[in-house]
């Protein structure tokens, strides 16, 4: 059997590539309406009176009346609102939906709504904590007692936009007795969850399909609950199918992003060590809490990075402030926390006069080290042998070391990371209970039925190579459909780099069941649910024991040059390397990893947003930049393999790790270049010249 690692084509590459893929703005259905959003124009109000305008014939309108079940969209908290009943919480939240088949004519509609507001002080800062987490591992007081310095810095992180190809969009109508819904989505059943509780339904009510996605990053997560949720309410009304499709600007002003954070790291060192670490992290939620609680939760376990320290005090609050609501991305919570750990460590050796490189490699940790949370990383941990590819590879003590000296404003800067794969402790367990099935037809045609979505990353692939090779039949024997409800059990989200070793784990289990009890010519179905390792333990009160079963490694090496003139900055070269445990398929690995990697550079240096008064500025791609071909250096991607057990071939997760350390890398090869402390990102032109320009 050749590796499995070995790439094949990708399987849906032709479909994308001629036009056969249907994105859910090509998808038609007779009679559709179209749908437009009536939205506050105020950040915080209370509504005093609406008056909806005439409506022709054909035209109609939802609003927070016209609900049968509870005003909230189904997450942890129920506290953001599918429409605004009696007061608005940010600028553009939503208030009603107008549809109908002119979509001229419904903007117009949407105009003419009159809404009488008594407008209220809106709240910008970290004044309102709505969610609090505190954790401790060792003896932090001990620690603060013993230090002989204490070094103390603060960094801050912005808002980052996913960008995703397509909008947010969803089409629905009704057949057979369901709402149907078809979305641009990651989590068919949370969809279908968050309708069912809007509608006060039956399971069997609600139907949700998931259409070819056009990217996602984790802005497909929650946020399409609610567009489902609005159309649902509609579609359930008046029994009319509906199209709801944001146009770039609606979406980039009113979907969720990267939660600014601010989070303050203090170090009490002894004897040149970091002996002990507080750090104390608040991430601004926007409106409402959404998914915000379980994004902090993963920050604050970042907290010590890819290091050992033994004495620590993590601090965290969830603020809520009168803006869009943020929420899910691609890392969700760990890229803001290394971006300040790895500044941090590097800040605290060159205070104290030590080598950097060296003070990071006394801390790495070590397999059989304890965790943040007093977990053990049980499996054995190649960051040695990375290290030693990633410094030859890339010349990096030579090059350092010459470019803080010789004023050529180059520089060249590292970051090392881990990824925690899968939900946060027991929360596969408790929480998700992922259900995978396998059926064999008559044709011994074998269907992968789970709820995972293919966004662009390539299960499509991955998953049927995966069958294939246990099986040893042809991957064209292999079929995987985008998901439907009525058709595929909940295997929970695709999300949290848990697509592959959680539900891929449990489909070559699937796998091997058929394979053993093969029967040629013969149907037959298998199913596989998820437990989680008996050695797993977790206390999600107290945040101690194992938050992940497993982790995926990284460092990336980045090099760059700053203009002297405009200050702007050029990626001359790039070097990464990974441990995912296996690569089910290497050359979507490599893609995985060549968007991860641009996505973190991008949050480093290039990508600007900010809101003024609760109006987001950079609300189109003219004024959001990201990197394109022109910004992106050649990349060099080595992929070493370190094989988990209780993954799919030994694979861990792959997709969020590619993303996290790009921001600490790239900001430390400006500060080499520049010879200036950065404790912010986005490193723009603007804050170079500041930091170079301050005496």
């Amino acid at each position: 059997m050749k590796d499995i690692s070995t790439s094949i084509v990708k399987l849906d590459a032709t479909d994308k590539a001629t036009g056969k893929s249907l994105y859910i703005n090509d998808i038609e259905v007779p009679g559709l309406l179209h749908a437009k959003t009536v939205r506050s124009k105020h950040a915080k109000a209370k509504i005093i009176s609406r008056t909806y305008p005439v409506l022709p014939e054909g035209y109609y309108i939802v609003d927070h009346t016209d609900i049968p079940g509870t005003n909230y969209i189904k997450m942890i908290f129920d506290d953001w609102k599918i429409f605004a009943e009696d007061e608005v919480e940010f600028y553009l939240e939503p208030i009603a939906l107008i549809l109908g088949p002119d979509k001229e004519v419904v903007q117009e509609l949407v105009e003419k709504v009159e809404i009488e507001y008594k407008v209220e002080t809106p709240e910008f800062e970290f004044n309102n904590s709505a969610v609090h987490f505190n954790f401790n591992k060792g003896n932090i007081d001990k620690a603060v007692e013993d230090s002989d310095q204490v070094i103390s810095i603060t960094y801050d992180t912005p808002y980052q936009e996913q960008l995703y190809i397509e909008p947010q969009g969803m089409i629905g109508y009704f057949e057979e007795g369901q709402v149907t819904l078809i979305g641009s989505i990651q989590c068919p059943y949370y969809v279908k969850n968050a309708v069912i509780q809007i509608l006060n339904c039956d399971e069997d009510y609600v139907r949700v399909k998931q259409a070819t996605v056009g990217g996602a990053f984790g802005g497909k997560e929650e946020f399409p609950s609610l567009l489902a949720c609005q159309l649902a309410i509609a579609i359930d009304k008046f029994k009319v199918p509906i199209s709801l499709i944001y146009e770039r600007e609606e979406d980039m002003e009113t979907t969720t992003k990267r939660h600014p954070a601010t989070l303050k790291m203090t170090g009490y060192i002894k004897d040149n060590k970091i002996n002990g670490l507080k750090c104390t992290v608040g991430i601004d939620a926007g409106a409402y809490i959404g998914l915000s609680g379980v994004v902090l939760s993963r920050a604050l376990i970042a907290s010590t990075g890819a290091y050992t320290i033994n004495n620590l005090e993590v601090d965290g609050d969830v603020y809520i402030t009168n803006t869009v609501p943020n929420g899910a991305y691609r890392g969700f919570g760990a890229p803001q926390m290394f971006f300040a750990i790895e500044m941090f460590v590097h800040h605290v050796a060159k205070e104290i006069g030590v080598d950097p490189l060296l003070l990071r490699k006394d801390m790495l940790a070590k397999q059989n080290d304890r965790t943040s949370t007093n977990g053990t990383f049980r499996d054995p941990i190649i960051m040695n042998e990375m290290l030693e590819k990633a410094l030859k590879e890339s010349d990096y003590v030579r090059k350092v070391n010459e470019y803080k000296v010789d004023g050529s404003f180059r520089g060249i800067g590292m970051s090392w990371f881990l990824h925690g794969c899968g939900f946060t402790g027991s929360g596969e367990a408790t929480h998700i209970k992922a259900l995978v099935e396998l059926e064999k037809n008559e044709k011994d045609q074998v269907i992968i039925l789970i709820a995972a979505v293919d966004m662009g990353q390539g299960i499509n692939t991955s998953m049927r190579k995966l069958v294939s090779s246990l099986l040893e039949i042809p991957i064209e024997d292999v079929i995987y459909n985008l998901p439907d409800t009525n058709k595929v059990p909940d295997s929970g989200p695709t999300v949290a780099s848990r697509t592959m070793m959680i539900v891929g784990g449990l489909v070559a289990r699937a796998a091997r069941q058929i394979k053993e009890n093969w029967k040629a010519g013969e149907y037959q179905k298998v199913s596989e649910r998820y437990k989680q390792p008996e050695y797993i333990k977790w206390d999600e009160e107290t945040f101690q024991g194992d938050a992940y079963p497993a982790y995926s490694w990284g460092i990336n090496i980045v090099e760059v040059e700053v203009d002297k003139r405009t200050y702007e900055v050029t990626v001359k070269d790039e070097w990464s390397v990974y441990d995912v445990g296996k690569a089910i398929d290497e050359q979507i690995i490599l893609g995985q990893v060549d968007g991860g990697q641009l996505q973190g550079l991008g949050y480093g240096y290039l990508e600007i947003m900010n809101h003024k008064d609760g109006k987001i500025q950079h609300k189109n791609v003219t004024d959001y930049i990201i990197p394109t071909a022109v910004d992106t250096p050649k990349m060099h991607t080595y992929i070493m393999d370190n094989p988990y057990p209780l993954g799919p071939y030994g694979a861990k997760g792959a997709g969020e790790l590619t993303l996290v350390g790009g921001a600490p890398a790239i900001a430390l090869a400006i500060e080499n270049a520049i010879d200036k402390k950065i404790t912010k990102i986005p490193v723009s032109p603007e804050y170079i010249m500041e930091l170079i320009n301050h005496e």
